[in-house]
């Protein structure tokens, strides 16, 4: 038996040995170019060793010399393999991440290599052709190495296209000077259709043979959650790798600081560098329209001006370090219950200057990479098909330019999503997106012109998005960072510092004020487990996790050696068999002996969370019935609340001299709450949301959460404080509201105006014995205005650090823009012209200050028609004085019974039509002289 022959027969040795030599060489070779910097050279080796291999049997014909060119060869396609990662994104497209993570991806792309040229070797040896397998191999090993010039980390190489099997030439994406529609021309439909639908859970599609890199993106918005792809999901399941848990929305806009919150943003956009992501999806600016919503926590205010101005600066601070955010949920996502598929049925009037003013400041003056659709229909139609939401409104009227991306799954139909505007759908459908665009571009339904669009736009996001250099991101099990942790913790707890909101201090009990022998009494699960963030998508597993009875403790024993802390949980969390009359004993026996108690209650994690709705807004039963039990054996007791969104107060406030809203603190929270309470900080945040007596109190009690698929919004624009203040009704606190440890006075009013706004200047003097921050709010009335307006409207803000008795003169601009109305008539924001009343103060409700300043309205008003009113016609600058005229000969012909100015028949009458009033006999007008009225109208506007 020849040697062919016997090759033939080992074909299984052979493909072992080509296995032995890939499997050390992949995984050494790619390492360690990697850390030198350096592939050519690897390359360069890689070709020489699988020549000089292929000489092996000539020079020992034997099967040995058969088995040692089989393992050379695996070796040289390994270190190949290792060193170019271009190949698998193309066989394993929609694993590359998962694999590369497990330390695999090169060793599959390669194992078919390796047992290619033993088996071949074997055929072509059976049938005499060692030259011809020679001549061959060789041209392989050597086409891989030398074919284009080399980048410093991806080289040029060629591979297969896993859909249409045609040969590409992979391009580095940062060397590419084509445009992103230059590129997308070259794509077929298929490829273009892939790329519009991700690749994984959390990455896009890759198309490296035209330099498009594939780009991750990730759960936030208050730490960065970034999963293994074998373990990922959207509502907060699984795990995640470690970060920092920075306070939630909720918390961080209590801070009413936009610095502090750009701050925070650039700590999210360095971890989110450090560990290979590229878009963080967040902020959420939706409004808080109800407290039931359960994931208010997400959310910054009840407030659309307050929600847009800090939701810029939170996308300002995460695009400054070269990562995208995604602005969300676009729009009128403000409730779990049925967010799927209910349908938020809003006026146009409310959803222009309520729902959608945050998103329009955010993309005009920050430009989010991504926009993220919301689940819901708007007005019946599923935001991810809504044409006029997506491309009128989002691209049209706003300009933006960047990615409108579906929130996880929510895209209903591909082509009918993509027609409407809404270029990525996530995650992967596993292949039904694509094949529903191409089928509908091959019937004709979807014009290819739109997929190209969209394909550009997410060509340009993913090499801006890979600029910085890490287009591979990877799950960091060891958590090994490359941000300084002790840095984003001291922020974390900075910003849970200034985000809690001091409700009540009767007494001055707070700051705590310990002395030697004195006896505390700390109380609550949560002081030992803190409630920290918000269940759901954006739950962070955090890098540390400080509890406030272990910084309690520790704080008040430094400050005062003999004193004595004791602690007693007090109630269950999420335990329906807890002891609740043992836990509740127990505290009760603490508190009687202690000086002070302090009591931490909130809402256990089941409470709220994404996905449902609260029911109510009670605390749990047996939190208030141990806070009655405590209050009546220890009237110095202070209430710590921990909760994402506003509880009712009401029941039990009176009962207890001093509370302090934490809301959810994030993972340093604990620190930041002993720094308030012992006095080592001042707080300084105040309320984003009004906190409502009762449950029926709130704007959209009778309408929550709709039936049959439909909310109505019939609350309109009184939303929040607007809400309370045009009934005039009383609440526990208002929107604004919060207290500090020392006292702040406002004088000496100034407005300046211009042709563009106004300023608004007043002096604001710290005169307690603290240093403390003061949040100064200016809020712009509008009272005889032809429409319905809310009695005051926040018009602008900020957060200034004072030292006790300094004096600040600060300036706050007003831009004419922000005193419009959306005018249902005409379709347009109009300026009114009215003297408008400027209000400055400490809260919606605690007004230091007030003024006037003159406006002069837009010159467009609206012409009257045969149809319009007799009041309508008597209002229009021109066609008042032309009917009034008429009117006289009505007052004539009438005389006594002509009804007195003001009356209620004289309102009867300026309510008719003047086409109504043309139609009866006792009137003297007919259409001749309506006519009259209207070509003198159309003359004087012409």
């Amino acid at each position: 038996m020849g040697l062919g022959d016997a090759a033939i027969g080992k074909v299984p040795a052979l493909a072992a040995a080509g296995v032995a030599g890939i499997l050390p060489a992949t995984l050494v070779c790619g390492p360690l170019s990697d850390r030198l910097g350096r592939r050519k050279p690897f390359v360069v080796a890689s070709a020489a060793l699988i020549g000089c291999a292929m000489l092996i049997p000539v020079a020992v014909p034997t099967m040995t010399g058969m088995l040692v060119m089989a393992f050379l060869v695996g070796v040289g396609l390994g270190c190949f393999q290792g060193v170019d990662t271009a190949l698998i994104s193309q066989v394993l497209p929609s694993q590359e991440s998962f694999a590369r993570d497990l330390g695999v991806v090169n060793i599959a792309a390669a194992l078919p290599q390796a047992l290619a040229p033993a088996v071949a070797a074997a055929l072509v040896l059976g049938l005499g052709g060692y030259q011809a397998l020679f001549s061959a191999a060789t041209a392989f090993g050597v086409l891989g190495a030398v074919r284009g010039p080399a980048g410093p980390k991806r080289p040029l190489t060629t591979t297969l296209d896993y859909r249409t099997r045609k040969e590409h030439t992979v391009t580095d994406p940062k060397a590419t000077s084509e445009t992103p529609e230059e590129t997308v021309a070259r794509l077929s439909l298929e490829e273009k259709a892939a790329l519009a639908t991700g690749a994984t859970w959390w990455t896009t599609e890759a198309l490296p043979h035209v330099g498009v890199p594939g780009i991750r993106l990730s759960d936030g918005p208050h730490g960065l959650r970034l999963q293994n792809e074998d373990r990922a999901d959207h509502l907060g399941i699984n795990d995640s790798t470690p970060a920092t848990c920075f306070p939630p929305a909720v918390t961080l806009a209590s801070s009413w600081d936009t610095e502090l919150a750009e701050r925070v943003g650039r700590a999210l956009g360095r971890e989110s560098l450090a560990h290979g992501v590229h878009v963080l999806l967040g902020p959420g600016v939706n409004i808080k329209r109800s407290p039931l919503c359960g994931r208010n926590f997400e959310y910054f205010s009840e407030d659309p001006l307050l929600s847009g101005i800090l939701g810029t600066a939170w996308v300002n601070g995460v695009q400054s370090q070269g990562v995208g955010a995604s602005l969300k949920h676009f729009a009128a996502n403000n409730q779990e219950a049925g967010r799927m598929s209910v349908s938020a049925d809003i006026d146009a009037r409310t959803l222009r200057e309520i729902y959608l003013p945050a998103f329009r400041r955010v993309v005009t003056e920050a430009r989010p990479w991504t926009v993220m659709c919301a689940y819901n229909r708007v007005n019946g139609v599923h935001s991810s098909e809504n044409h006029w939401l997506l491309t009128d409104l989002l691209r049209g009227e706003w300009g933006y330019e960047g990615v409108v991306v579906s929130d996880w799954g929510a895209v209903i139909d591909r082509a009918r999503a993509l027609s409407a505007g809404l270029d990525l759908e996530m995650p992967s459908s596993s292949g039904q997106g694509p094949a529903r665009v191409v089928a509908a571009i091959g019937s004709g339904e979807l014009d290819e012109k739109v997929l190209d669009r969209s394909a550009a736009r997410i060509v340009e996001l993913a090499r801006r998005a890979t600029a910085q250099g890490t287009e591979d991101a990877s799950f960091d099990v060891a958590f090994d960072a490359s941000f300084d942790v002790d840095e984003h913790h001291a922020l974390a707890r900075e910003a849970a510092v200034r985000g809690a909101v001091l409700l009540k201090n009767e007494g001055g009990l707070l700051p705590l004020n310990p002395t030697p022998g004195s006896r505390i009494a700390v109380l609550g699960e949560f002081a030992r487990t803190p409630r920290y963030q918000g269940a759901g998508s954006s739950r962070v597993t955090p890098t540390r996790l400080d509890d406030a009875l272990t910084a309690l403790t520790t704080a008040l024993t430094a400050a005062a050696p003999d004193a004595t802390v004791d602690f007693a949980p007090g109630f269950p969390v999420d335990d329906p068999d807890g002891d609740v009359d043992g836990l509740r004993e127990e505290a009760v026996r603490a508190a009687r002996a202690a000086d002070v108690a302090v009591l931490f209650l909130g809402l256990p994690p089941s409470h709220e969370s994404e996905g449902y709705d609260r029911d109510h807004i009670e605390l749990p039963l047996e939190q208030t019935e141990l806070l009655a039990a405590v209050t009546a054996v220890n009237p110095n007791t202070v209430v710590v609340l921990a909760n994402g969104g506003v509880v009712r107060l009401s029941g039990w406030i009176d009962d207890v001299p001093a509370v302090l809203e934490g809301w959810l603190s994030g993972q340093a929270g604990g620190s930041a709450t002993a720094d308030l309470l012992l006095g080592r900080a001042n707080p300084s945040g105040r309320l984003t949301e009004t906190v409502p007596l009762r449950l029926a109190d709130t704007p959209a009690h009778a309408d929550w959460p709709g039936e049959r698929g439909h909310a109505r919004y019939g609350e309109g624009l009184f939303v929040g404080y607007r809400h309370y203040d045009a009934r005039d009704l009383a609440v526990s606190y208002p929107f604004g509201h919060g207290l500090s440890y020392t006292t702040f006075t406002y004088a000496d009013l100034r407005v300046t105006r211009d042709d563009t706004g106004f300023d608004v200047s007043v002096a604001v003097t710290n005169t307690g014995p603290r240093a403390g921050h003061e949040v100064v709010q200016v809020y712009v009335g509008a009272p005889g205005s032809q429409v319905r307006r809310a009695v005051r409207e926040l018009r602008a803000f900020a957060a200034i650090s004072l030292a006790p008795a300094e004096t600040r003169d600060l300036t706050l601009r007003i831009d004419r823009a922000d005193l419009a109305h959306f005018d249902i008539g005409v379709g347009a924001w109009l300026v009114e012209g009215l003297e408008y009343r400027v209000d400055v103060g400490a809260s919606s409700r605690d007004i230091r200050l007030t003024t006037t300043v003159t406006i002069e309205g837009d010159p467009y008003v609206e012409a009257p028609d045969a149809d319009s009113t007799v009041g309508e016609w008597r209002a229009h600058p021109v066609g008042g004085p032309a009917v009034e005229r008429l009117l006289v000969r009505v007052r004539e012909t009438m005389r006594d019974a002509y009804p007195k100015e003001g009356s209620p028949r004289h309102r009867m009458i300026a309510d008719m039509r003047l086409s109504q009033l043309a139609k009866l006999p006792i009137v003297p007008l007919d259409f001749d002289d309506v006519e009259e009225l209207l070509a003198a109208v159309r003359k004087a506007t012409a």
